[in-house]
């Protein structure tokens, strides 16, 4: 606050009469750098008189050059409780200014042992105004959302787009029940700290690949109730922390890749019940260390022999599955509705003793083959057996010839 005409005018008489006599002006103004420290006499801390605020790009680039004058006993002080020296003047004060003072001063030379201004005063005061204005700039929450600690909660807000002024040091971020259709990943990328986001309930399609590229500590991710499709290697193979993943409640997600989830070692528990699912590889889930929970429940199971393997899998492994009585076939008609443990067992008797089109087609060519082969080594003995018996028989007519002839002398 400014003084009082009567303490400006005392003030304003005190510095003339401490400056020193010479008709040079020196304008000095507050400054605040981020480097640097400067020495400055006890003195120092009296109090400012008031004058008007002024900013210069000057700064004491000679203040340790030429100091022959100067106390030994200075302070060292922060480079935000520092003033400068105006463009044009060739003298410097070592008295702090934080508003805007010009006083003659006798000579040039630096530091002088005179003081523009007396009294008490707050050498901090700037640096606090300074980082109050910061901090008030920082300090944001998007209309319509509340906010508290670290946490930003828009529920119900009916909103069309991700809201924009969320404080970046949030932590978790609730978006449940609007209209999002989106996420911007360079707005996300924002919230690094961001370990809880709560999505459910909006219109998020399938474009989330790479959509959380920037927010790799997050932990609890709830995507349940939108309109997801697919879930690719590129969806959540970011989210190196994450341990609870909600995908429940998509009527159009009719797909997860093999390798979805190969990076998110750390997941305990997913949810993808009540989905467009039918097929689920073993080894999507079988190569989560951690999980313990996993939701599979009201899903359109295609319970056939390819996924036998998969409810072999959940008959042995250690994850519990909720609502499992709800975890049942939806085709073949004749195992619609069973549950997986006596699917199993029909899988099991029918996928080994019954044969389908392609296994007589096997059959077919394995029995062929077999013919074949046997037809071709019958034919190669037969062949082997004359060409043995016409030498064994000339053998012998060549014997009998020398016999006779022997006979015969």
């Amino acid at each position: 606050n400014l003084l009082v005409p009567e303490r400006r005018q005392s003030q304003s008489s005190i510095a003339q009469d401490s400056c020193l006599t010479s008709t040079t002006p020196c304008s000095v103004t507050p400054f605040l750098t981020k480097f640097g420290l400067f020495t400055l006499s006890p003195q120092s801390f009296d109090a400012p008189t008031p004058r008007a605020a002024s900013r210069t790009s000057t700064q004491l680039e000679a203040g340790q050059q030429g100091h022959s004058s100067v106390p030994e006993n200075r302070q060292l002080l922060k480079a935000t409780d520092t003033t400068e020296v105006s463009p044009g003047t060739g003298c410097e004060t070592e008295t702090l200014q934080p508003l805007f003072h010009t006083c003659p001063c006798k000579s040039q030379a630096r530091f002088p042992a005179g003081h523009c201004a007396k009294g008490s005063g707050r050498p901090w005061s700037l640096s606090l105004v300074f980082l109050l204005g910061v901090a008030s700039q920082g300090i944001s929450c998007p209309s319509s959302c509340s906010c508290q600690y670290l946490e930003v909660n828009c529920t119900g807000q009916q909103l069309q787009e991700f809201p924009v002024d969320i404080p970046l040091d949030t932590r978790q971020l609730i978006l449940a029940a609007n209209n999002v259709s989106y996420l911007p990943v360079l707005e996300l990328s924002f919230l690094a700290d961001l370990v809880y986001l709560d999505c459910r309930k909006n219109l998020l399609g399938d474009d989330l690949d790479f959509t959380f590229i920037g927010v790799a500590r997050l932990v609890y991710l709830d995507l349940s109730f939108n309109n997801l499709t697919q879930v690719t290697f590129s969806t959540f193979s970011h989210l190196l922390s994450l341990v609870v993943l909600k995908i429940s409640d998509n009527p159009n997600l009719v797909a997860i890749e093999k390798d979805a989830f190969a990076n998110n070692t750390w997941l305990r528990y997913l949810d993808v019940s009540r989905t467009g699912l039918t097929f689920l590889d073993t080894s999507t889930v079988r190569d989560l260390p951690n999980l313990r929970l996993l939701g599979l429940s009201d899903n359109l199971w295609h319970c056939n022999c390819s996924f036998l393997d998969f409810i072999t899998w959940m008959m042995e492994s250690d994850v519990h599955f909720p609502d499992a009585d709800n975890i049942t076939c939806y085709t073949p008609a004749g195992l619609r509705a069973l549950r997986m443990p006596a699917a199993e067992a029909q899988l099991h008797f029918s996928c080994l003793t019954q044969l389908y089109k392609q296994d007589y087609v096997f059959l077919c060519l394995v029995g062929f083959c077999i013919f074949l082969a046997g037809t071709m080594a019958a034919w190669l003995a037969g062949v082997c057996a004359v060409i043995y018996k016409a030498h064994a028989s000339k053998g012998e007519g060549e014997e009998e010839e020398e016999e006779e002839e022997d006979a015969a002398t």
